[in-house]
């Protein structure tokens, strides 16, 4: 396994003005607990009620960096990163990374306040980033009033859920975006809640 820790890496971002109002975040994690080292962040804006997306944001996180700032690592998610698919295990281990804080910079660069940030359960993606944020010292880049709820929402169609085809590589936190925008979108349209 390489060292990440020597690689250095500049995120994929773009910094021009966006229309859009809604941005889907993703990480990867070794754990699943408040304070769990972050290996990847990925994040895509789009337009809830046609699905179209914008920019997009990805970077991986150095493991060490996280451990050093006093995050934590889970063993049994360890293991469960161990039996995904192959592609998701080399996009964390063969793709370059920023350590933890520079990635929490980076990402306070593409995110705004003006986002509703979406997020798979109201505190694991944007609970356990602000946790890190707070960890580092960096003010959280959103609005913590405009945090939204993948679940939530899934949780008045499952079935669009269920059924929507899968895209990208599972676990690859821009793909999940991805695949997150286009059910929710489809499920925000079932609802005609715009």
């Amino acid at each position: 396994m390489k060292e990440l820790s020597k690689k250095t890496t500049l995120p994929i971002h773009v910094f021009s003005g966006s229309s859009f109002q809604h941005l889907m975040l993703d990480i990867e994690t070794m754990g699943n607990e408040s304070f769990s080292s972050i290996v990847s962040i990925g994040a895509v804006e789009f337009d809830i009620n046609t699905g179209k997306t914008g920019k997009e944001f990805y970077t991986n996180v150095d493991l060490q960096s996280c451990i050093d700032l006093g995050l934590i690592m889970n063993a049994s998610t360890v293991m469960w990163w161990m039996n995904q698919n192959e592609q998701a295990r080399k996009d964390l281990t063969e793709r370059n990374s920023l350590p933890i804080v520079e990635a929490l910079k980076e990402f306070s660069k593409f995110c705004t306040k003006d986002y509703q940030v979406w997020g798979n359960s109201a505190r694991f993606d944007c609970g356990i980033l602000q946790n890190a944020y707070n960890k580092a010292g960096i003010p959280i880049p959103w609005d913590f009033r405009k945090e939204r709820c993948v679940r939530t929402l899934v949780s008045f169609a499952p079935e669009i859920k269920d059924n929507y085809k899968s895209i990208g590589t599972a676990h690859n936190a821009v793909d999940d975006c991805k695949f997150q925008i286009g059910y929710c979108s489809e499920i925000w349209r079932s609802l005609n809640c715009h």
